[in-house]
């Protein structure tokens, strides 16, 4: 519960996954048939990259203060919708750039379980009767608000990874929305610090039996410091088509425009299992 994405908002984990994210709405709102989307651990929806917490840490500065000059390529769509939602001056979160790819069909269902946060998030969208917000745990809603009646649409997992046994809780909620919600699109973010946890994480995957899973990695130093945060990831179940060809596109784009040279950066896509 202490955990305050202002500090962090922009970086360049925001980045690869908000990046990702929108490719991935695109391809959902392809066809014309209603979808949904559930963001499990929602935050406050935009954030001011000139307040105080942003200040502090200055990791947008970066992040995305290093692509607002994208003008074309696979990140063009992304940065475009984080400059129409106020940037540099305001960064959006998920919810935000969610709701600004939902269609009149669409509808966003949003949990934040941090009491001060809820309460900003909600009176952001109050009146928008195409986003409903929860004041509950995300893992808790995957059960409760899976599957979807529209029986199309996204799960975004996005912990801050503050407690221990996340990669467990998350593996078990894949697994979850992976047998009750087969046609859904999941995408859940995740931390590399060094190998080990994702290793395990890949791996108890594997044996979960959930099919068609994809993990789309960036990092910016060689993963060996646990102490430091040196890449992420976005594993994606059941992806869209084309989803790892021109999602390999925007993670070299981003580590172009990111990287800092230092050694051991890259980035992957790697099927965990087929479909």
């Amino acid at each position: 519960m202490n955990y305050r994405h202002a500090f962090h908002a922009g970086n360049f984990a925001d980045c690869m996954k908000h990046a990702l994210l929108v490719w991935l709405l695109r391809a959902l709102a392809a066809k014309e048939k209603p979808f949904r989307v559930l963001d499990t651990h929602a935050g406050i929806g935009s954030y001011d990259l000139g307040g105080s917490e942003a200040e502090r840490t200055g990791e947008w500065r970066k992040g995305i203060g290093r692509l607002l000059d994208t003008s074309g390529g696979p990140l063009a769509d992304y940065v475009g919708l984080v400059r129409a939602a106020g940037a540099p001056a305001q960064y959006p979160g998920s919810p935000a750039l969610i709701r600004a790819l939902l269609r009149p069909q669409d509808q966003l269902l949003a949990c934040e379980l941090h009491p001060e946060d809820h309460a900003t998030l909600r009176a952001r969208f109050r009146g928008d009767r195409q986003v409903a917000i929860h004041h509950r745990d995300g893992y808790e809603a995957l059960k409760a608000l899976t599957p979807f009646p529209e029986k199309r649409g996204l799960v975004l997992v996005d912990p801050p990874f503050e407690q221990e046994g996340e990669f467990d809780r998350m593996a078990q909620g894949i697994a979850l929305v992976g047998h009750r919600f087969r046609a859904g699109i999941q995408a859940c973010w995740y931390p590399i610090k060094h190998r080990a946890p994702v290793r395990a994480f890949h791996a108890g995957l594997k044996e979960s039996g959930v099919r068609d899973l994809v993990a789309a990695e960036l990092w910016l130093r060689e993963p060996t410091d646990p102490q430091r945060l040196n890449g992420c990831g976005l594993l994606v179940a059941n992806p869209p088509w084309k989803f790892e060809e021109e999602g390999a596109a925007i993670l070299a784009a981003l580590l172009e425009r990111l990287g800092e040279g230092e050694p051991g950066q890259g980035w992957a896509m790697t099927r965990i299992a087929e479909e």
